[in-house]
């Protein structure tokens, strides 16, 4: 009797799952999707620049209008402003298109940023109230920390070792990594 009325419960929430979303993807809306990053870059005059790019997509099926980008999680005791603004406007977004916005900033105060992830309001002609998407956070950052530099080109040793030894033992057909046991 229990499994019994297990199946029939599965079978109604399954039913109501497929009604809402058939519903929910004929909905004419736009959908608005962010991605924020920011990548560091150590200046000879002992400062740091931080160079902000948000993209953001509709991947709705509806136009989304007066798309208004802002960024305000940038703290002014710490960042200048070098290039462009950290907010930005446009008529409209199509559905299926992307626009993008770029701004740099400069800091000379040592500190780990965490920021915070940048506001998109849009109209949709459909509903009187703006809409408000985010877009995702960045990573902390670590400005103007001490790193290590990276042995980018440890890697490109190793794979091309392995590519040569690869072709020279086709006859085996065994990998060699160096420092490692042949697999």
């Amino acid at each position: 009797m229990a499994i019994l009325i297990t199946k029939c419960l599965i079978s109604v929430l399954i039913a109501v799952f497929l009604l809402s979303s058939s519903t929910i993807a004929s909905s004419e809306t736009p959908f608005i999707v962010a991605h924020k990053k920011a990548t560091l870059n150590k200046l000879k005059s002992g400062a740091e620049r931080i160079s902000v790019s948000i993209d953001i997509y509709n991947q709705g099926s509806a136009t989304a209008y007066d798309v208004s980008l802002t960024d305000d999680s940038w703290s002014q005791d710490v960042f200048d402003i070098a290039t462009a603004n950290t907010s930005m406007s446009w008529d409209r977004l199509d559905a299926g298109a992307l626009l993008s916005h770029s701004f740099e900033l400069e800091s000379k105060v040592k500190t780990q940023f965490y920021g915070a992830p940048a506001v998109i309001t849009f109209r949709v002609p459909t509903k009187a109230a703006l809409q408000e998407a985010y877009s995702t956070p960045i990573l902390p950052l670590d400005i103007l920390a001490e790193r290590l530099p990276e042995k980018k080109f440890e890697w490109v040793k190793i794979v091309s070792k392995i590519w040569v030894l690869n072709i020279s033992d086709l006859h085996c057909g065994s990998v060699h990594i160096p420092g490692c046991k042949p697999i």
